[in-house]
């Protein structure tokens, strides 16, 4: 019997803050068979991070050499460093048949709309922008210059969220959580995703 079916790609944007982290870290514990995808980036590692688990941390030498490669699907400036999403990343996904949930911001969300088409687009939002500041004062991991400028920065992400397949508004954690699981139960049955199980179990044309 054959219940395989296409891997889906879901990509996740927000403004910092707005909780996204947090919300894939509850997917990846409620779908134990998604998988992360793990960016490149040069920025520095924070607290509690890790290589290969968080980001592939990278310097600016070794980024540039991979984009000179042509290495990866999509990359992008963001906050004065750089991000990029591996293409092999997606090739393995693609060739085991797996969901990869992707963390980005939306330069390289934007990018992977242009070229993948059955990408599924997720935007977090925060219930507003006092909100928003509460929550990245509340980190305690940036300056007062880096959160104006993630503030400033907001604003403009914020005004992308309209060309997304789906918003999440992130005012409850929980209930979040069950609006983003919501989504990832309902595109894992889409219709064209259950062709070839059709003709290979039910022996249709």
């Amino acid at each position: 019997m054959n219940n395989k079916r296409p891997g889906i790609l879901f990509v996740v944007s927000a403004p910092s803050g707005a909780g996204k982290t947090t919300l894939c870290h509850a997917m990846f514990d409620k779908f134990p068979d998604l998988r992360q995808s793990v960016s490149f980036t040069t920025r520095p590692m924070r607290a509690g991070e890790q290589d290969g688990v968080d980001y592939h941390f990278v310097d600016h030498g070794c980024f540039e050499k991979m984009v000179q490669a042509g290495e990866f699907l999509e990359w992008a400036e963001v906050h004065g460093h750089l991000y990029g999403t591996a293409l092999s990343t997606l090739q393995r996904a693609a060739t085991q048949g797996a969901d990869l949930l992707l963390e980005i911001d939306c330069q390289g969300a934007r990018q992977i709309r242009n070229s993948l088409k059955d990408a599924v687009c997720i935007f977090v939002l925060p219930p507003d922008f006092s909100e928003l500041e509460h929550r990245l004062r509340g980190r305690e991991t940036d300056s007062d210059q880096v959160i104006a400028r993630r503030l400033a920065n907001a604003k403009d992400e914020i005004s992308q969220a309209h060309w997304y397949d789906y918003i999440v508004l992130n005012d409850s954690i929980e209930d979040a959580g069950q609006h983003f699981a919501s989504i990832i139960e309902a595109e894992r049955c889409r219709t064209h995703l259950w062709l070839e199980f059709l003709k290979h179990n039910f022996a249709l044309n």
